[in-house]
């Protein structure tokens, strides 16, 4: 350290400080209280270091007086050394000197053994009969005790003679035979040990003894098997059956009488009660119940708490009954059995079993009952079977179905007079019955239910539309056979409706957003369009009917008959439709309708085709004027005719409304305004094609073919920017050629 430094430092800050002190005038005047100050400070820090010097000098002194200390005793251990090195040598002469000592050493430990086991060898006989007696009349203590000195002496023997140099293997078997009873003995209280623990769960409430005598006997085999091991490890000598693991023993008895008590409560076989699987699983829910209440109660103060012995049963039970489950899956369930396996499965968990009140045991830190691999299999299992059930089910529901088409008898109805069959609700009774089932297992059983269930009965549709088609063309081949043809056809058509209701009702009910959402938005999307489609298939069957009756009618309007005919043939198609009406109010008000709206619109193609089709020929204005007044008239009565079907009708653009724009064009008197009245029409209806207006103006048969063209060809480019194609009116229907 440079002192002279640190000197000039001290110095440089001690006037630095003060210079501090006084600044001012006034500080002067407390030079000396600052002076004061200063050496009170000096003589505390003095003070200090003496204090630590002196506590430092002390320090030194004790450690060199330790110092000296170690040092004498390093040289009286060194010389300690010296005296042992010496004495080692003379280890080995003394070793031959006490040869023979050690010799006669050995006899005596042989012979002070042999004598303190003497009166067990010379009684080894009479032990073992009484101990067999004991064992017999079930003093089991008694017959343990004799059995352990027995086994004590005979071990002693064995030990002595392990520990000499040459051991004689005639000696030792000699040994060995004299005790063999010993270990018979030893087996036959295990027996009785192992028929007591079998029955435990029905001793431990009357006899609790009986339990606690044969555990105290396996405690004391439980500590002789670790004192053997003990000495096996410091002197390789094991002893005749040891270790003889009792407690492994008992836990393996105990699993051995779990199982049995699972396995034997199956009293009946399916060929004997279709509910054999139902009573099964019920009485084994019952009896594991009530058996591990008796575990809580009856075996815990009876068992030692190292056996933990509650968690032992559980896990015993919980294994068991996974294994039995498996050998049942095995076997093959069938029907209804899977839902009540998976069911039961719930049940295991729920408040009726392990989680009852008095035991709430949670069951999961044991594993699932069954591998979720092994569940899906089953669920899978069941499902397939369903749906081949469904195939076969639905197929003859709807054939069921089918032949009532041929009773000679009309259809139900219901309270508002709707024609209806029975198959929608069946199939979909059926259905929610199953879904019902599945519901008991869980939310995703449930919506695999219904999705197969949507897809069967949208895969039986085929054949219910191949049915409804070979039924149509039955009747009409022959319109005669079947009477009640048209009540079975609105039954049809508002079983569709029906069927879509239905299949939306269960969704609603039953679906739960999830993962296949997508899924099942595709299944239900196609079940509605092919009961949709087979509605309007069903409806269009219906409508044909109906024109087979006004073909002919629909063929002679616009002609000389027509004209001429004395009966308004107008008057004989509103006549027949209402005639129909009558059957079509037993549609149900969406399917009433469609078919309305499509007869009328059918009607209404037949008559401007007709009209069209130039059927007549027109010679001057007052033959026009007959003809278009005609169809005014007529276009009156239809319109009519359709309003009286369906009131609802009327708010809506009428196909019919065609008629008497037709009708003017035909009855124009000036040529010259023609060309005005086509390009209203035109406005009116933008799909009206040439070749429509062509065969409308030649039909008035005041202008030639070529005159016609001309005229259309130039009124429809001056219209054109106003049309729009995307309008479709009763004219995109009707080709004229």
């Amino acid at each position: 350290m440079d002192v002279e430094h640190l000197e000039a430092e001290a110095k440089a800050t001690a006037a630095k400080h003060v210079a501090n002190m006084l600044q001012r005038p006034d500080q002067l005047e407390k030079v000396e209280q600052y002076k004061r100050r200063v050496i009170r400070k000096k003589a505390s820090v003095e003070a200090m270091l003496k204090t630590a010097m002196q506590s430092q000098l002390d320090g030194v002194k004790t450690g060199l007086s330790h110092l000296e200390t170690a040092l004498s005793d390093i040289k009286e251990i060194k010389q300690n050394l010296r005296d042992i090195e010496d004495s080692f040598k003379e280890i080995p002469r003394l070793v031959e000197k006490l040869q023979d000592v050690r010799e006669e050493s050995l006899k005596h430990s042989q012979y002070a053994a042999a004598m303190e086991n003497l009166k067990h060898i010379f009684n080894v006989p009479e032990s073992v009969q009484k101990t067999q007696e004991w064992i017999s009349d079930g003093k089991l203590l008694l017959a343990h005790q004799c059995l352990a000195d027995l086994e004590n002496s005979r071990d002693d023997l064995l030990f002595e003679m392990h520990k000499l140099p040459n051991q004689s293997p005639t000696d030792r078997n000699m040994l060995k035979q004299y005790f063999s009873d010993v270990e018979k003995l030893s087996e036959d209280l295990g027996k009785q040990l192992w028929l007591i623990l079998r029955r435990t769960l029905n001793s431990v409430r009357k006899e609790p003894q009986v339990i606690v005598t044969a555990l105290r006997i396996i405690e004391r085999e439980v500590r002789a098997d670790e004192a053997a091991i003990a000495r096996q490890q410091t002197t390789g000598f094991m002893p005749t059956g040891r270790p003889k693991r009792w407690k492994k023993r008992c836990f393996e008895i105990l699993e051995m009488s779990v199982q049995d008590r699972i396995e034997g409560n199956q009293f009946e076989e399916r060929s004997q009660n279709k509910m054999w699987l139902v009573r099964h699983l019920e009485v084994t829910r019952q009896l594991i119940l009530e058996d591990l209440k008796v575990v809580k109660t009856a075996c815990v103060p009876c068992f030692p708490p190292s056996y933990d012995i509650v968690e032992k049963f559980v896990k015993m039970y919980h294994d068991s009954l996974s294994k039995h489950l498996q050998d049942i899956i095995s076997n093959q369930l069938e029907g209804n059995e899977y839902i009540t396996l998976l069911n039961w499965l719930n049940v295991y968990e729920s408040s009726e079993l392990m989680g009852h009140p008095d035991l709430m045991i949670d069951v999961k830190k044991y594993g699932s009952l069954l591998d979720n691999t092994v569940v899906e299999n089953l669920i899978c299992r069941y499902v397939s079977m369903l749906e081949t059930n469904y195939q076969d089910w639905m197929k003859n529901t709807v054939m069921s179905d089918v032949k009532d088409w041929r009773n000679d008898a009309e259809p139900e109805a219901d309270s508002e007079g709707y024609f209806h069959t029975s198959l929608p609700v069946i199939m979909f009774q059926m259905i929610d019955q199953h879904i019902q089932v599945a519901k008991t297992v869980n939310q995703e059983l449930v919506e695999r239910v219904l999705m197969v269930s949507i897809e069967q009965v949208v895969s039986v549709t085929r054949l219910y539309k191949e049915a409804i088609v070979e039924y149509k063309t039955k009747h009409f081949e022959d319109r005669s056979q079947l009477r009640y043809f048209t009540h079975y056809m609105i039954a049809i058509a508002n079983n569709c409706l029906q069927f879509g209701e239905l299949a939306t009702r269960l969704r609603q009910r039953y679906w739960k957003s999830g993962s296949h959402d997508n899924e099942a938005e595709k299944i239900f999307q196609r079940a509605m369009t092919v009961f949709e489609s087979l509605k309007m298939d069903t409806l269009g069957y219906l409508e044909d009917e109906l024109f087979l009756d006004l073909d002919k009618e629909i063929n002679d309007l616009l002609t000389k008959k027509w004209m001429l005919s004395s009966t308004n043939i107008v008057d004989t198609i509103c006549a027949t439709v209402e005639d129909y009406c009558h059957d079509y109010t037993h549609l149900w008000p969406r399917n009433f309708d469609l078919l309305i709206s499509g007869i009328q619109n059918r009607v209404a193609k037949g008559y401007i085709t007709a009209i069209l089709q130039k059927k007549l020929s027109l010679k001057n204005y007052e033959e026009r004027k007959e003809v278009a007044d005609k169809i005014v008239q007529e276009e009156k009565k239809l319109r009519e005719t359709f309003c009286r079907a369906n009131p609802l009708a009327v708010k809506r653009e009428s196909p019919f409304d065609a008629l008497p724009l037709l009708a003017e064009v035909l009855k124009l008197k000036d040529g010259s305004l023609l060309s005005l009245e086509i390009s209203g029409l035109i406005k009116r209806y933008p799909d009206i094609s040439a070749d429509h207006l062509l065969a409308l103006v030649t039909m008035r048969g005041d202008m030639g073919r070529a005159d016609a063209r001309q005229l259309v060809t130039e009124i429809l480019p001056e219209v054109g920017s106003q049309r729009n194609a995307e309008v479709k009116s009763i004219f995109s229907q009707i080709q004229v050629g």
